[in-house]
């Protein structure tokens, strides 16, 4: 296959991508591809529906406590990442290859917070780079917007052996680094993905499917829960309700752009 053929297929594999999810225009003045038989696109929401949050209830106070206890002066993310050193402070430690602080802009307007890291992000000590990483960039990349401008992190600095659950020990370890990460980067807007991204930060047993699709307040910024990718690569019909969900992120930030 020629170089020429080899792009050709690349944009079409991409623009594929972007139908599934519903995306009407992949980039300024660039018509997806016409497939009827997929059924029509998804349009965008209204502009109600993709600013409107819900203010937090009583389950998600002791998340907010949870800030109080963090210094008042901003830490940078380097200075977090050195004070968790080579931490073993839970029995994840052993089974480890790299610590997976996180990565991105440290003064991202969007934040991923994910759940924890698996073999790839152990190999290379970066977050979401398997195929539920790759997913992401799509996913970033369809709202207009470049992996180097986001910040991704997960609850768990560790892998879990095995690609199993986090364990309620391990959560308490790694999540004061984590509100300490939230706290320095300072995000307009954080994306729980999947269930215990979304069950830590907030608190509560609501499973994904209730707590995503509507903003809700969080320590001065908005944060919007959805599935995670690798949920999507199992269940590919998810990902235009994802859409929708990234849609109004998408669209919140650029009102306070424009605001």
């Amino acid at each position: 296959m020629s170089g020429g053929e080899k792009l050709g297929s690349h944009i079409l594999e991409r623009l594929r991508f972007y139908e599934e999810l519903g995306v009407k225009w992949a980039r300024k003045g660039v018509a997806p591809p016409s497939n009827p038989s997929r059924g029509p696109a998804r349009g965008r929401p209204s502009a109600g529906s993709s600013q409107a949050s819900r203010p937090a209830s009583s389950v998600y106070h002791e998340a907010r406590t949870m800030f109080d206890s963090l210094p008042e002066k901003q830490e940078t993310l380097q200075a977090i990442r050195e004070d968790l050193g080579d931490c073993q402070r839970c029995k994840l430690a052993p089974s480890r290859k790299n610590i997976v602080f996180g990565s991105g802009n440290p003064r991202a307007e969007l934040m991923f917070v994910g759940e924890a890291p698996g073999a790839d992000e152990d190999d290379q000590g970066l977050p979401f780079v398997g195929r539920a990483g790759q997913l992401l960039t799509k996913i970033i990349e369809a709202m207009g917007m470049k992996r180097e401008d986001v910040y991704i992190c997960n609850i768990l600095k560790c892998r879990p052996p095995g690609n199993r659950n986090p364990e309620p020990t391990e959560i308490a370890s790694c999540e004061p680094f984590l509100f300490r990460q939230i706290a320095s980067v300072k995000p307009k807007v954080i994306c729980a993905l999947g269930t215990f991204g979304a069950q830590t930060l907030l608190r509560t047993k609501e499973p994904i499917s209730k707590l995503r699709g509507h903003f809700i307040d969080y320590r001065g910024a908005k944060l919007m829960a959805t599935f995670h990718p690798a949920y999507l690569l199992r269940n590919p019909n998810e990902k235009r309700r994802v859409w929708e969900d990234v849609q109004k992120i998408r669209d919140y930030l650029k009102s306070l752009r424009d605001s």
